[in-house]
């Protein structure tokens, strides 16, 4: 009974990922359908975030690309469609947004960070070099060893 059950609840599990949506539009063209494919492979889907809307199953991916088919069909280029695109849902829905002032750290930011820590790590290599062996709580007196090397000599020879 329990493998019934079980195989019940596998199987309507399965049933969500068979209906997930095929999108099937009849292009004018070869050229045209690679357009599309261009066009869906550079945007990413809002909802995804990591997924272009070509691969992305969400909602708002089918009407994205929906929205790209219509746009061709009214015969605008390229870069009418990703304006109107970016006009609606900013620069992040494009995988390389255009170098501009808002976009600057998205493609300096890593950097700087990087370049931030290298000069952070330098500056304390620097400074350790410099200082020699560290003097700290850890480090003993003189009469500290001697009692030290007495204690242990002592433990020696019992």
């Amino acid at each position: 009974m329990k493998r019934w059950l079980a195989a019940v609840v596998f199987g309507l599990t399965l049933t969500g990922i068979a209906h997930a949506a095929i999108d099937t539009y009849e292009f004018a063209n070869d050229a045209e359908r690679e357009r599309f494919r261009e066009l869906t492979k550079e945007l990413r889907c809002p909802k995804c975030q990591n997924q272009d809307i070509a691969d992305s199953n969400a909602p708002i991916a089918t009407d994205l690309r929906r929205e790209i088919f219509r746009m061709l069909g009214e015969g605008k280029d390229n870069q009418q469609i990703l304006d109107f695109m970016v006009a609606r849902y900013g620069d992040f829905v494009l995988y390389k947004p255009a170098l501009t002032s808002k976009t600057a750290v998205l493609w300096f930011g890593p950097l700087a960070l990087l370049m931030g820590g290298l000069v952070v790590i330098g500056v304390i290599v620097g400074r350790r070099r410099r200082t020699g062996p560290a003097e700290g709580p850890d480090t003993l007196s003189a009469e500290e060893r001697q009692r030290l090397d007495t204690l242990l000599d002592k433990t020696k020879d019992d």
